[in-house]
């Protein structure tokens, strides 16, 4: 899925502003603007339009439901979510975290800060390398703070309609801003229990739905650091009451001989720490899911001998199909993440298996994306990048091969009498 930007947004903004009518981007997708970040695969806009103003400005216009947003558009980039405010002003504040309040006016084409978070936003821009390094944090150390420990941060501030504000949604929004700003990142840690407690005082609310959760967890993926956004929702519960299939992973203990960062768990949030970011600073969601459920079949899978996850590949292929069907993303990403997640063992053996038995495989378009994976899982183990350059030396001569009309696939010199044929 590719990310929604303001370029691509321009013609419905346009169209609005041209009938007289306020459009502004608004928390993550004003932030991401501010800072030259990549922009996330969902959209967030509000508007004084109504409804029926929108159908005649968007085609195929669709309705979410009232806890995403009014109203949605998916456009070829991406989905573009809608809040309509009954005056332009209305509930620019009713957000759960101060830095969320920050906005974009596309008709004035300024940035608005209602709560006064500029300074923060500020010493964030300052400290963050996001597009030109490809890296998460330039130069800080991940146990320091990216803000002045005398300057609160933001997800330890309360708004004063915070409590007023369900739950799920402010455990999304912290996990959201650590794994996409990770500002913070000392305090919050220090707090974080605390600050979990007090989400008892919030209102109880019904547990959001399938689109919101894909919105969400696509959001999450594509960040800089969706471990640190996961250890959090990890710590609050919400993996196990919404997400069982991960919450069993940290069941599941792992070789300290290989594995030293720990269980099956800490393991895929730790494979994060190894994705190499686009050109654009962008993160890849295929991939990335791919790295979230690559080891799902490890707590339902059984010991056979010396294999103690027998069969788990085929396994957690079942259920991450389960998993991301439930939650609604396309049938055809979902077949893509099966693909990954049945095969990742595969490139470990490459250079041992005949190409016969690997070849379908390897000519799969997603077999680089399966590599990536490969080169995360093995990156964040003790096993060392040998083996990792030698099967990928396999397949650079199966490459190789396949281009050549006087080679077979396994390199083996093809008989003139074949050839003609």
């Amino acid at each position: 899925m590719k990310t929604v930007t303001v370029n691509d947004a321009a013609g419905i903004c346009s169209s609005l502003a041209g009938g007289g009518y306020s459009i502004k981007f608004r928390g993550y997708s004003a932030i991401d603007l501010y800072m030259g970040n990549p922009a996330m695969p969902f959209l967030r806009a509000q508007t004084n339009a109504d409804i029926a103003i929108l159908a005649k400005h968007i085609d195929d216009l669709r309705f979410p439901g009232v806890e995403i947003a009014d109203a949605a558009a998916d456009t070829p980039d991406g989905t573009i979510y809608f809040s309509c405010l009954d005056s332009d002003g209305e509930s620019e504040n009713n957000v759960s975290f101060p830095l969320l309040s920050f906005g974009y006016n596309c008709r004035t084409g300024h940035f608005e800060d209602p709560l006064g978070i500029y300074p923060q936003l500020r010493a964030l821009r300052g400290k963050i390398g996001f597009i030109k390094t490809g890296y998460f944090i330039e130069g800080i150390e991940e146990n320091e703070g990216l803000l002045d420990d005398e300057d609160p941060a933001a997800l330890i501030q309360m708004t004063p309609d915070q409590t007023k504000a369900d739950r799920y949604r402010i455990i999304m929004d912290s996990a959201l801003l650590l794994a996409r700003y990770g500002f913070g990142i000392k305090t919050f840690r220090f707090h974080s229990a605390q600050f979990i407690r007090s989400l008892d005082d919030c209102l109880s609310a019904i547990p959001p739905g399938p689109e919101a959760q894909r919105a969400f967890l696509s959001c999450l993926l594509v960040s800089p650091r969706p471990d640190l956004g996961l250890d959090f929702l990890k710590r609050s519960l919400f993996v196990e009451e919404l997400w069982p299939e991960l919450a069993g992973l940290d069941d599941v203990d792992h070789s300290k001989e290989f594995h030293p960062e720990g269980n099956v768990w800490k393991h895929t949030l730790e494979t994060f720490r190894h994705r190499k970011a686009e050109s654009s600073g962008a993160y890849d969601l295929r991939l990335s899911l791919g790295l979230l459920l690559h080891d799902a079949g490890k707590p339902i899978s059984a010991s056979n001998g010396s294999h103690r996850f027998n069969g788990h590949a085929e396994l957690g292929a079942r259920a991450a199909a389960r998993f991301l069907e439930r939650l609604e993303f396309e049938p055809a990403l979902v077949a893509d993440i099966f693909y990954l997640v049945k095969n990742h063992m595969l490139p470990a053996a490459l250079k041992r298996l005949p190409v016969t038995k690997t070849a379908e495989i390897m000519a799969s378009p997603l077999f680089p994306t399966l590599l990536e994976l490969y080169r995360c899982d093995e990156s964040s183990s003790f096993k060392g990048m040998d083996e990792y350059h030698e099967n990928t030396a396999a397949y650079q001569a199966y490459l190789k091969n396949i281009r050549n009309p006087y080679r077979s696939a396994d390199g083996k010199k093809i008989a003139q009498k074949t050839r003609s044929k």
